[in-house]
C-alpha cells in the first residue's frame, strides 16, 4: 500500500509537470522536472520520518545563531577584508554555521513540541525523570525507597504501562490477577507521597509493539532514566545508551557487608545440595550454606564465615559452626 502510494505521488508530480511544462511547449521537460521534484518529495518524507523533530528544530536553531555569530564576529574585520578575501567572509560563516546546526542537533535530540510551548511560556525543562516499568512497580519495593527520601526528581508513568497493569489486574488467573492490584496500590501509595511527583505521559510509539522498546524509545526522547528489576530490560536500555536504576542492585548494593571469621547467628532451615550441609538465610534473603550443619536443620545456632561468594543473581555465604570452625584453626 505505501509504496502504491508513493509511485502515486511520483506519478501526479510528473504529470503536474508535463501539464506545465505543456503551456511553454516544453512538455517533456516539465515531466522531467516534475518527476524530479516528486522523488526530492519522498525522499524529503524519508528524512523527517528518521530524524525526530528535536533534532531538527535543534539544527535549525543552531544553524541561525552560528550564522549570527559569525557575522558579529566578522563585523569588526569588516573593512580589513576585501573582495580577495571575501571567501575568508564565506568560509567563517559555513564554518559555524555547520557547527551550530551539528551542535543544535545533538542538543535537540529530546526536544518535543511540548517542551517547545513550555520553554516560549517561559516554564523550565523537566530534568532527573525516571520511568517506571511494570516490573518494578510489581515488585513493591520502589514505595519503601521512595518513602525513605533517595529517590529526587519525577517518577513517570506511561499509560501503556497504565495499560498492561490493568490487563495483568483483569487476568482470569488469581495469582497475576494479584500481582496486578499490587501494582496498582503501589502506585497509588506513592501518588499519595508529599515529597513524590508522579506524571502521566499519553506518550506512545504505535510502530512498536514490545512494551520494553516503548520503554527505551520513550526514555531516549524524554532524556529520562528507567526504573526497573528486570535483567534484560536492563542490558537491552544499556546497550542503547539508556540509563537504567535497577531496584535489585540497589539491594544487593545495600546487603551487610559480612568478611571470612565474623560470627552470626543463623537459623539452619533445610538440608543442603552437598552432603552434610545445613542452609540458612539472612533478613535479607541472602543464602548462607553452613557445612556440617544437617544435624543442626531447625535450631539456632552460630556460625563463623569461611568465604562469601558474589554472583549476578546475589550473595551466597559459606560457613561452617563456630565451634567447629575454631577447631579447625587451631588444627591449622
Amino acid at each position: 500500500m505505501i509504496t502504491f502510494l508513493k509511485i502515486l505521488v511520483i506519478a501526479l508530480f510528473a504529470a503536474g509537470g508535463y501539464q506545465w511544462g505543456g503551456y511553454y511547449g516544453y512538455a517533456p521537460a516539465g515531466a522531467a522536472v516534475g518527476l524530479i521534484l516528486g522523488v526530492i518529495t519522498l525522499l524529503f518524507n524519508t528524512f523527517f520520518e528518521k530524524v525526530s523533530t528535536g533534532r531538527f528544530f535543534g539544527a535549525f536553531i543552531g544553524l541561525l545563531l552560528g550564522i549570527l555569530f559569525a557575522r558579529f564576529l566578522i563585523m569588526p574585520f569588516s573593512d580589513l577584508i576585501t573582495e580577495d578575501l571575501n571567501f575568508l567572509r564565506y568560509a567563517i560563516t559555513a564554518i559555524f554555521g555547520y557547527g551550530g546546526m551539528v551542535l543544535g542537533a545533538a542538543r535537540g535530540k529530546n526536544l518535543t513540541f511540548a517542551t517547545l510551548i513550555k520553554l516560549l511560556k517561559g516554564q523550565a525543562m523537566e530534568s532527573n525523570q525516571k520511568i517506571l516499568d511494570t516490573s518494578v512497580i510489581i515488585d513493591g519495593r520502589i514505595a519503601d525507597v521512595c518513602e525513605t527520601g533517595f529517590v529526587e526528581g519525577t517518577l513517570v508513568v506511561p499509560q501503556f504501562i497504565l495499560q498492561e497493569l490493568q490487563h495483568i489486574a483483569d487476568s482470569a488467573d488469581s495469582l497475576r490477577r494479584a500481582r496486578g492490584r499490587r501494582g496498582l496500590d503501589v502506585l497509588h501509595r506513592i501518588q499519595k507521597m508529599s515529597g513524590i511527583t508522579v506524571k502521566i505521559v499519553e506518550e506512545d510509539f504505535p510502530k512498536i509493539k514490545e512494551v520494553d522498546a516503548k520503554l527505551v524509545a520513550l526514555a531516549k526522547m524524554m532524556d529520562a532514566k528507567i526504573l526497573t528489576n528486570d535483567f534484560n530490560l536492563n542490558k537491552v536500555a544499556a546497550l542503547q545508551g539508556v540509563s537504567v536504576l535497577n531496584i535489585n542492585e540497589l539491594a544487593n548494593a545495600l546487603k551487610p557487608v559480612v568478611l571470612p571469621g565474623e560470627t552470626m547467628k543463623v537459623f539452619v532451615l533445610k538440608e543442603g545440595k552437598e552432603h552434610n550441609q545445613g542452609v540458612a538465610y539472612l533478613d535479607d534473603g541472602t543464602m548462607v550454606v553452613v557445612e556440617n550443619g544437617r544435624r543442626f536443620i531447625g535450631k539456632n545456632i552460630d556460625v563463623s564465615v569461611t568465604s562469601v561468594l558474589q554472583t549476578t543473581a546475589g550473595r551466597m555465604i559459606f560457613s561452617r559452626p563456630k565451634n567447629e570452625h575454631e577447631r579447625h584453626e587451631v588444627r591449622a
